[in-house]
């Protein structure tokens, strides 16, 4: 096999194979004897036939075939004698196949760019000051008095107002016509808090049990049932049952109830130990973002393409699968997302190439006692145990992409340790 090669730009490369004459004479034996043997033609026993005939009959099948696994055999040769990476599919131009001749085609394909060298050395970055405020705790601790609240009836009738939590049953009309399976029955909801569209709180506040108001909506163009898209829909509601939120009282007892504290004041200093990891978390992440867009910015080099567009597609994947996970529908991407999309894209891949590539020359290795501390800190981030991690990161893909996650994370702390951080005040 003789290949030459052709690079097209710093990403883009074509070779120029020719297989020899006997390789393929040797598969085009075996071809025939395949189709021989198992061929049935009228007037010939089973492997009797001439093969003039056979080549008349299957002559086009069985070159396309022995073209074909040619190329499959030759081509992970060619790549592996030329010591170049593959991104992509190659684009195979095959010449045709004939009998003591030599087979010819090229394949198109892109490749990892050649990187001389990476300037990974005083990268700058600016760490997000870690202090947990006051107010902060008071949230949770509102979340936490929420979270243990009651629901129960007024103590005197009185009218909805926000915070309450609602039953009520509705009807949509289009044009004036009821559409028939838009509507609910003892449909649950709280008033202001974001589950009811703006003019039906509004509709409902004020209101007492047994009344009935009317709210006018415009439907979004991308609303899922396809008799409101885009329509202005007038809501009949009938308040059929209030509840208002009772929230405990925030003092030992509240915290005794909780299970783990003898006090309030233990209460919030746990609060205040898990608030400040979190923000310890999002400050070392803001640290590691920047260095990835220094790094970017101190290295350019050519992208794939190819890679471009799959990390796109995975970008994208993500981001619809969250809006249908939250209830949304969405058509499509605006071209400004996509614009960001690409961008952000392009800045991951280039990191990943230029992290790979300081990988090797700082001669990093994951071996088992890396993976089982990346499976510990994945089950205490999921709160799943150990052994249920590790047997989903039995897949080849899961495990693959662990690797590369732990990988990463140790660049990076050989990026911040060499790197100019800077304490915001």
């Amino acid at each position: 096999m003789q290949v030459q090669v052709n690079k097209l730009s710093p990403v883009l490369i074509e070779f120029d194979v020719q297989v020899a004459a006997d390789r393929v004479s040797t598969e085009m034996e075996k071809a025939f004897a395949a189709v021989a043997k198992n061929a049935r033609i009228r007037g010939f026993r089973p492997g009797k036939a001439p093969r003039g005939v056979l080549k008349s009959m299957f002559g086009s099948r069985i070159a396309a075939d022995v073209a074909q696994r040619l190329v499959d055999e030759t081509f992970p040769q060619a790549v592996s004698a030329q010591n170049v990476q593959p991104v992509s599919s190659p684009a195979i131009e095959p010449q045709a196949v004939e009998e003591n001749k030599p087979f010819l085609y090229k394949a198109r394909f892109e490749i990892v760019p050649a990187i001389e060298s990476v300037k990974y050395d005083g990268l700058s970055a600016k760490r997000p000051k870690v202090e947990v405020k006051g107010e902060q705790i008071d949230e949770q601790l509102e979340r936490l008095r929420r979270e243990h609240s009651t629901l129960e009836p007024p103590k005197a009738e009185r009218a909805a107002q926000k915070g309450d939590v609602v039953t009520i049953d509705f009807t949509i009309a289009v044009d004036g016509k009821v559409i028939d399976d838009a509507g609910a029955t003892d449909f649950p909801a709280e008033i202001g808090a974001g589950v009811l569209l703006g003019p039906i709180d509004e509709a409902l506040a004020g209101k007492k049990v047994g009344e009935v108001a009317d709210a006018t909506v415009e439907m979004p163009a991308a609303h899922p049932h396809p008799k409101l898209k885009g329509k202005t829909c007038l809501f009949k509601l009938t308040l059929k049952d209030l509840k208002e939120r009772v929230l405990p009282d925030l003092d030992d007892e509240f915290a005794k109830d909780l299970g783990e504290f003898a006090t309030l004041g233990d209460l919030k200093k746990d609060i205040e130990g898990r608030l400040e990891k979190q923000l310890k978390e999002s400050s070392d992440n803001a640290v590691a973002e920047q260095l990835v867009v220094e790094l970017v910015k101190a290295n350019p080099i050519p992208l794939p393409p190819s890679l471009v567009e799959r990390q796109m597609q995975l970008t994208q994947q993500e981001i619809l699968s969250q809006a249908r996970r939250q209830g949304q529908n969405p058509a499509g991407l605006g071209d400004e997302l996509r614009q960001k999309i690409q961008a952000d894209s392009e800045v991951k891949v280039c990191a990943g190439l230029l992290m790979a590539e300081i990988a090797k020359k700082e001669n990093i290795k994951i071996g088992d006692t890396e993976i089982e501390e990346g499976l510990a800190e994945l089950a205490e981030q999921s709160g799943k145990n150990v052994a249920k991690v590790r047997a989903e990161y039995r897949d080849q893909k899961k495990r693959e992409m662990l690797i590369g996650m732990i990988l990463e994370n140790k660049v990076l702390d050989i990026i911040e340790a060499k790197a100019k951080i800077e304490s915001e005040t």
